[in-house]
């Protein structure tokens, strides 16, 4: 190559999409490529898309068009859920070609193999779903937390959700393997985030377990945060393990979707209301001051206007710190695809008294910790403003800091959607 050929991996959607990314960088990085995040110009684009819902889709899509505004004459590569779901709807002016969830890391090398005239594409995408963890050769991570991917795949098909099948069944990461990409990565960043797409599920298929996963994480001396978790997998012996790490995150997200029994064993989840509340208990008991943010679904097909007012009350009384409002998405291949949809009116107003409930909940958290001493891992910094995350996840902002860093500070009032220092 003449010049150094620009690479931007465009990522949609959850954590996981976000470290396969990151495996996809580090190729087109160990080629020889400038390679970058987002919609900034470039040569070549990869788009990693998302289907968890209507508008991520929707979004997935749009990229598309985003991409070529910055360059029109951009090579453009997607992969991921939504093409995995349809790929008909991304073959259009300036797309290449069109993969699925499986093989990412086997498409950024023929990428790189084309631009250098070594060899062409596939003719077709290949979109079966393989039962066999894939892994890449390391991991470029343009952040300041490094994202590692431990599981994939979910075997809990709730009714209104096509991820399964999408993703495929669940499977794990070898131990050795995790080990092996920290090892590399240790020096470089303060924080690791273990994502997942169905986390909990971590060693169920490998003779392992998440809490044995956690002990393995003690060697590093990193702030260990946690992704998405299913109410099942907490428990003493699961606390207790994340108790023995020197820098464990006591930020729990643990996904919810609606707190009345009726609408969650419509939902096809495995708890009830009173089973996930005694989990949140469960966690305060060994760290009071913890982080619990959650999911809900609002307006599920079968949601009468009581059933959704058991889900608002529910999140009053569990004192979320935070939650992600989501409206039902049909998505077709579900159980659930297959209900009538509630009206768009009715949609709209329980979306905002929920989304108040968000806001008034998130506010009280974040009052509970002014003056609470907080360490504070500084990641960007925009017109003199430092901004990170404490370990309970509350965004801090400063005046002073410094990327990459762990500082203590003492919060002294609300700003924006966290705290000022």
């Amino acid at each position: 190559m003449t010049r150094k050929t620009k690479i931007c991996v465009f990522t949609l959607g959850c954590k996981v999409n976000l470290y396969d990314s990151d495996a996809m960088l580090a190729v087109f990085r160990q080629a020889g490529f400038e390679v970058a995040e987002g919609l900034e110009y470039a040569d070549i684009y990869v788009i990693n898309t998302c289907a968890v819902t209507a508008e991520a889709e929707k979004k997935s899509r749009q990229s598309v068009a985003r991409v070529l505004k910055v360059n029109p004459s951009a090579e453009i590569y997607v992969c991921g859920c939504a093409s995995q779901r349809d790929n008909a709807q991304f073959e259009k002016r300036g797309v290449v070609y069109v993969g699925g969830t499986e093989g990412k890391i086997k498409l950024a090398h023929a990428i790189v193999d084309r631009y250098s005239g070594a060899s062409s594409l596939p003719a077709e995408a290949d979109f079966a779903i393989s039962d066999k963890f894939e892994e890449g050769e390391g991991v470029v991570n343009l952040r300041t937390r490094h994202f590692i991917k431990v599981q994939d795949g979910c075997n809990n098909f709730c009714s209104y959700c096509i991820v399964p099948y999408l993703r495929g069944r669940s499977r794990s990461r070898s131990l050795q393997s995790v080990l092996a990409e920290l090892d590399g990565v240790a020096d470089s960043v303060r924080e690791a985030v273990v994502t997942g797409i169905n986390l909990s599920a971590y060693g169920r298929d490998n003779g392992l377990s998440l809490g044995k996963l956690i002990d393995a994480l003690g060697k590093y001396d990193l702030r260990i945060r946690l992704g998405s978790l299913e109410a099942g997998v907490i428990d003493e012996e699961f606390l207790d393990a994340t108790k023995r790490l020197k820098n464990f995150c006591p930020h729990f997200h643990l996904s919810l979707q609606s707190g009345d029994e009726e609408v969650l064993k419509a939902m096809n989840r495995k708890y009830t209301p009173a089973e996930y509340a005694e989990k949140v208990r469960l966690i305060r008991e060994y760290y009071p001051n913890a982080g619990i943010t959650t999911d809900i679904i609002v307006g599920f097909p079968t949601e009468s206007e009581r059933q959704f007012q058991n889900s608002m009350r529910f999140a009053l009384d569990m004192g979320f710190s935070d939650i992600h409002v989501f409206p039902y998405s049909s998505r077709k291949g579900t159980v659930a695809g297959k209900l009538k949809p509630i009206p768009p009116d009715v949609m709209a107003d329980r979306v905002r008294r929920m989304t108040e409930v968000k806001k008034t909940l998130a506010e009280s958290f974040l009052e509970k910790n002014i003056g609470k001493p907080q360490r504070v891992l500084y990641e960007t910094c925009t017109d003199g403003v430092w901004e990170g995350h404490s370990e309970n996840y509350i965004k801090i902002y400063s005046l002073s800091g410094a990327r990459n860093e762990v500082e203590t500070v003492n919060p002294k009032r609300l700003y924006l959607d966290g705290l000022l220092v």
